[in-house]
């Protein structure tokens, strides 16, 4: 199998980071006014101050109501959520003839719906890394309730996808069902990016491919007129912070076709009978838009995507990967007055083939670990955002932790009333521990802000 490997990014021309600094000083000055340092993009992106003035002017000036109507204000509100679809189809450079674009209320529902709807036989398989969100995890439920076998490819080094066993399980699949292969284009984790080519390499080998882009979109250029996969879910939020509440499924029209609705809802039927007790689904991709869209909040997305083309996510793509070259310069040049390692940074050490988010975790001089909720509440009084925790990604924690399938077994909770996971930290190594730090930067990042946490991890590091 053929990986592509990025090199080290190059820095932004002048042009570009001009352009940078004055959207941070123009969209996002309340950062410096407040003296706060954000590194949670990973999290959740920033609103630009634009974003919500225009936000504000549309809502102000208009008469929107339910689209499901052929009113003035319905129609008025159709032609802003239709406007918006295509919006996201040409930024992602996805033919319509190809794909279509469906709301939903975040990246977890848009899983859902493929989850829900995917066409599992008992003798279909679903496929997956081992560093996939949560949300995307959760598939194997529907998976499972169906029969269907489900395999997790293991992580390496630097929390690599082994290679290897990827091909080996590409191979293994019964040409007679339907069989998934589901995997990050960018872990939220540990900031590996995975290689593109996967995608028709196992779209080859006669499988559909489910790519979760949400944690990749934000600082890089997804391309869907080079790379086909069958489907992708993204969160709006987390490329430019708002509106919360809507995220897309961008599905090729093809692979929408061989999925099976379990049920149907407002907006999803173009006739339905209580009598006759019977259904039919609307056209392509308005039978997985239940209920009435976010028609009032799915306009913003507009403002989002032209802050974006201010710069033009290349350029920021290049600025984020200059940040975070500079903050693991800076990390991996700490230690502990006795010479005592003071962190260690899950995932690449480099900027190669990875994207702008860092996991790590601090240790005292005398080598034990300091927990990651503490490294939080420090920070907080530095008036940094930063996340700590697995970051609803099980498998890569597991893995960056070294925490074994024994250890899990007899640690996890059983009873739900029983404090959840508190219990099973308590029962975990604490020199293991049950979490990470994580930086992340984002389109409003700037040399300040990894000087500020460079400076802040030297203070624990002093300690």
């Amino acid at each position: 199998m053929t990986t592509s490997v990025k090199q080290e990014a190059p820095h932004p021309t002048t042009d570009a980071a001009d352009a940078l600094r004055e959207l941070r000083a123009r969209e996002f000055s309340r950062l410096d006014a407040d003296g706060q340092v954000y590194v949670d993009f990973t999290g959740g992106g920033l609103y630009a101050a634009s974003q919500v003035t225009r936000h504000g002017a549309l809502l102000g000036g208009g008469v929107f109501g339910n689209p499901h109507s052929l009113s003035p204000s319905s129609v008025r509100a159709g032609a802003v959520v239709e406007a918006a679809r295509q919006r996201v189809l040409a930024y992602f450079r996805a033919d319509p003839a190809e794909y279509v674009a469906i709301f939903t209320a975040n990246a977890s529902n848009a899983l859902k719906l493929v989850g829900e709807s995917y066409p599992f036989t008992a003798a279909s398989h679903f496929l997956l890394t081992f560093d996939n969100h949560n949300s995307v995890n959760g598939i194997r439920e529907f998976a499972r309730a169906h029969g269907a076998a489900t395999t997790y490819i293991p992580l390496g080094p630097d929390l690599r996808v082994e290679v290897a066993a990827l091909e080996a399980a590409l191979s293994n699949r019964d040409p007679s069902a339907g069989n998934l292969f589901a995997f990050p284009a960018q872990s939220n984790f540990s900031g590996v990016q995975h290689p593109l080519e996967w995608i028709d390499r196992a779209r080859g080998a006669g499988w559909d491919v489910l790519l979760d882009a949400a944690a990749f979109v934000p600082t890089n250029r997804l391309d869907l007129s080079v790379w086909h996969p069958d489907f992708v879910t993204l969160s709006f939020y987390k490329m430019f912070g708002y509106p919360t509440g809507v995220g897309a499924l961008i599905a090729r029209r093809t692979a929408l076709a061989r999925l099976h609705r379990p049920w149907f809802a407002g907006g999803t039927i173009s006739v339905a009978s209580v009598q006759a007790d019977r259904h039919l689904l609307a056209p392509g991709g308005a039978a997985f838009e239940d209920g009435t869209v976010d028609y009032l909040g799915i306009p913003a997305i507009e403002f989002g995507f032209d802050v974006l083309d201010q710069v033009g996510v290349e350029a920021v793509h290049d600025h984020v990967a200059t940040l975070t070259g500079r903050l693991l310069d800076g990390l991996n040049s700490l230690r502990h007055a006795n010479g005592a390692e003071a962190l260690h940074i899950f995932g690449p050490t480099t900027g190669a083939q990875r994207g702008a988010t860092v996991a790590l975790n601090f240790y005292r001089a005398d080598g034990t670990l300091i927990d990651h909720r503490e490294v939080e509440t420090r920070a907080a009084a530095h008036r940094i955002s930063l996340r700590t925790g697995c970051f609803c990604n099980p498998g890569a924690g597991e893995a960056a932790l070294h925490l074994t399938r024994s250890e899990i077994d007899r640690c996890f909770p059983t009873d739900p009333d029983g404090g959840g996971f508190e219990p099973f930290r308590q029962c975990i190594d604490p020199q293991k521990g049950t979490g990470a730090v994580r930086i992340s930067f984002g389109i409003a990042s700037n040399v300040a802000d990894v000087d500020r946490v460079l400076e802040f991890a030297r203070s624990i590091v002093q300690a």
